[in-house]
């Protein structure tokens, strides 16, 4: 009995440790954080954004990305991305109506997210993201 409570103070704190599958839930909600260029001399800036991840209304199936840059403190949209959700890679896969051929790639960390954009058929690294859940609401 007492090696049973052992193993389940030892290995308690290793399982919660390992990923957690993520629900479509987890990726909604606000997301602010840092978006970094990493092509230089290329027409990118560093920028903090705020990014409201919702349902979309015309296909339920979907998730929409309202992204915005931090101004001042205050956030100026920039454009919406169509999201896919990956629940069981805890990822978000999304793209925008560009002629860039974007493709926007995030994982959820619990209430964190790592993301990238990759350009010209996902041949160009052109921005990574860190981004933690946030309380704001975009205006």
């Amino acid at each position: 009995m007492r090696t049973c409570f052992v193993l389940v103070l030892v290995l308690a704190p290793l399982l919660s440790a390992l990923p957690q599958k993520a629900s479509r839930a987890s990726f909604l909600g606000a997301w602010e954080g840092e978006s970094k260029c990493t092509v230089p001399d290329s027409p990118c800036h560093d920028e903090q954004v705020l990014f409201s991840i919702s349902v979309d209304n015309k296909d339920p199936y979907q998730l929409k990305l309202d992204a915005y840059k931090l101004v001042d403190g205050a956030p100026d949209f920039m454009g919406t991305l169509t999201c896919q959700d990956h629940t069981r890679q805890s990822a978000l896969s999304c793209t925008g109506d560009t002629s860039q051929k974007d493709d926007w790639e995030f994982h959820l960390f619990g209430d964190a997210m790592s993301g990238t954009l990759r350009i010209d058929d996902g041949k160009t690294l052109y921005r990574r993201l860190t981004l933690r859940k946030s309380r704001a609401a975009a205006k």
